[in-house]
């Protein structure tokens, strides 16, 4: 089995987060959302990875530290990591397409900007899977059509009158995923785009007129991280799983001084807490201090310096110093303070 993992966008939604760091490398819970999303998806097909290929962007933000902590990844797997360049942003077709020496065998296509928590096992009679969940609102997601056998015979963009209440995540399984390269490939040769990209979908559509068989894989927990506040949420929901799993999420090195954790929280290495509560749904990454503070609802990434603040439903950096009496602000470009 292998997992292709396109993941060449900059996260412009997620800014100024991603100024510096691509959104699937932001951690969640601790860990990076591309390598916890991997590592479940491995976990769900209970079945060992022979490789694990990544369509990554522009080598001068993609860059060496990524293609290392990629490699650690697919290392921990015990499964090949493959790193490719997507030259262009021209769609998820085109993206999958600048893996094509990957593409062939039992396949797994995700997109690293969402996480899930799921367990299935794989219709042994589809040629295909699309992951689903279920939705209160299909009419602002792509659904799938089904028919009386459960299979999938349409996908539909937004629908305006209702067609079903599974939304495609983002997740694809492929029997045989070089069928969907020879597929794309005629997409891309024949040049239809939409909105000037080549979608996957143009791929999937030309299977199913093939009569490739199509079913739904659902998953319980769908977690978007495409926004601040949804990836707070997100690390909220996941700080819960994790505690739920027995996970430990607070490292030995933390120092309490007259401080407070009230779980769930994630604390990395060397965080020093001075008079300050954090918790619940928590998150810090190593090397932070937080000093006479509040915190809870927040994701704290590492190295950052927190002071006399009271922090609900945040979202803060790498090497950020946040003091809450300050009187000199020096603010970057996209930064918000509410």
């Amino acid at each position: 089995m292998k997992i292709i993992v396109p993941m060449a966008g900059r996260g412009s939604r997620l800014r100024p987060h991603t100024l510096t760091v691509p959104k699937p490398l932001i951690p969640v819970a601790g860990e990076p959302i591309v390598h916890r999303l991997v590592k479940d998806i491995a976990k769900i097909l209970k079945q060992p990875i022979e490789e694990v290929a990544f369509v990554l962007g522009d080598p001068a933000f993609f860059g060496d530290d990524i293609v290392s902590s990629l490699q650690e990844l697919g290392k921990s797997l015990d499964a090949k990591t493959s790193i490719y360049r997507q030259d262009k942003p021209l769609g998820t077709g085109h993206a999958i397409m600048s893996a094509k020496e990957s593409l062939s065998g039992p396949a797994v296509v995700a997109y690293a900007d969402t996480l899930i928590r799921a367990d299935f096992d794989l219709d042994p009679q589809a040629d295909a899977v699309i992951w689903t969940k279920r939705v209160e609102n299909p009419e602002a997601y792509g659904v799938v059509n089904l028919n009386y056998n459960n299979e999938i015979t349409e996908l539909v963009e937004k629908p305006e009158q209702f067609v079903s209440d599974q939304a495609v995540i983002g997740i694809y399984y492929f029997k045989d995923i070089s069928i969907l390269k020879s597929k794309l490939q005629e997409v891309l040769d024949e040049n239809i785009m939409h909105g000037g990209e080549y979608q996957i979908n143009d791929g999937i559509k030309r299977m199913m007129a093939e009569g490739k068989v199509f079913k739904t894989g659902t998953v319980d927990e769908w977690m978007d991280c495409g926004n601040k506040t949804v990836t707070v949420e997100t690390n909220s929901k996941m700080l819960q799983f994790l505690t739920q799993d027995g996970e430990k999420l607070v490292s030995d090195s933390v120092t309490l001084n007259n401080s407070k954790v009230i779980p769930p929280c994630f604390i990395g290495e060397n965080v020093v807490l001075n008079n300050t509560t954090v918790g619940p749904n928590v998150s810090i990454g190593n090397n932070t201090i937080i000093e006479n503070s509040t915190v809870k609802n927040s994701l704290i990434q590492n190295q950052t310096s927190i002071k006399n603040a009271n922090l609900d439903n945040a979202m803060i950096g790498n090497h950020v110093t946040y003091n809450g009496k300050f009187t000199s602000i020096s603010i970057g470009d996209y930064s918000v303070l509410e």
